[in-house]
């Protein structure tokens, strides 16, 4: 018996040391795969976060040591620049523009694309979900020849050719004309994803919910009213966060589209930063000023962590209240 007994001992003991060796085995690999993603992180992401921070408090041009520490100044001259907050306000316009068309019309072509009985919508999906996967800076280039101030521009010479206009319109010369074309540009580009989402929450709706309020005789606008609409608040609030969040990331095609101009009346935050640490040329010249554009940097990563705060806080609102 007591053989029997050391014997079930020996045999739980070992039992117990395998499942600890396979337990710390599989933590090795877990740990071994997160490593690469966790130093480019740390390398590529973090760091970078942190040295704008450092950089901000120097007045540094991005060559030679750091050394000439000056405090707050460049957040003083920063706040006290009329640019800043004029590409402050060109990023809110955009921001609000984009928002105002995608977020609607792609609601719309879920709705439609989203019915059974609609033919080809396999095939409009697609094709609306093109523009997104094109890189935005070939979208850029591409659009400014296509709206070219000059007679070879396609829109131009249509216009032209069809005596719309007797002489060529100065699109990208206007700052209100370049504003809503870029805009409507970068909805164009975006409207795709908008779509895809909303597709997503209208395809969580059953059929049986809309079947059952139409036998208590709601009609069609009743059911998208009070059926469609309040089930689809949670994804809402998720497709008004990334859409903000695309708006602030513009510089690609503003910068291949307009360039920022004309005198700076497409110029939004995102690009200010740029040309301060790497194109002052467009700026007046001179040394780039690191330290002034990563003090430009924080404020505009501070400005998207507030938005992003407050999406996030309706979101747990919507998803509370379902």
């Amino acid at each position: 018996m007591q053989q029997l007994e050391t014997a079930v001992g020996k045999s739980r003991t070992a039992q117990g040391t395998w499942l600890t060796k396979m337990k710390y085995k599989r933590y090795f690999w877990a740990y071994a795969f997160i490593l690469p993603q966790a130093i480019l992180f740390f390398v590529l992401t973090l760091y970078p976060i942190v040295m704008s921070y450092v950089y901000s408090l120097f007045d540094w041009t991005g060559i030679g040591p750091i050394n000439e520490f000056i405090g707050v100044a460049n957040y003083t001259k920063l706040f006290q620049d009329p640019l800043f907050w004029k590409s402050f306000r060109h990023t809110i316009e955009y921001i609000v523009g984009e928002t105002i068309i995608v977020i609607p019309i792609g609601f719309i072509l879920a709705v439609l694309l989203n019915n059974p009985k609609f033919k080809g919508r396999g095939f409009y999906r697609v094709l609306y979900f093109i523009p997104v996967v094109t890189t935005t800076a070939i979208v850029g280039v591409v659009m400014q020849l296509i709206f070219s101030n000059t007679n070879q521009g396609l829109v131009n010479t249509i216009l032209l050719s069809t005596h719309l206009s007797r002489q060529a319109i100065q699109w990208l010369n206007s700052p209100v004309i370049a504003m809503v074309l870029a805009i409507v540009i970068g909805s164009w580009k975006y409207i795709g994803v908008v779509m895809v989402y909303w597709l997503a929450g209208l395809q969580t709706i059953s059929e049986e919910t809309y079947e059952a309020a139409e036998l208590d005789g709601a009609n069609r606008w009743q059911r998208m009213l009070f059926i469609t609409l309040p089930m689809l608040k949670p994804i809402s609030a998720v497709v008004l966060l990334f859409t903000i969040v695309n708006g602030m990331s513009a510089f690609d095609l503003i910068m291949t589209f307009t360039g920022g101009g004309p005198s700076f009346a497409t110029q939004t935050l995102d690009v200010y930063v740029y040309n301060y640490a790497f194109n002052s040329s467009a700026v007046g010249g001179g040394l780039p000023q690191m330290g002034y554009a990563s003090a430009g940097g924080v404020c505009l990563g501070i400005f998207v962590s507030m938005i992003c705060l407050f999406i996030g806080g309706l979101v747990k609102l919507t998803n509370r209240d379902r």
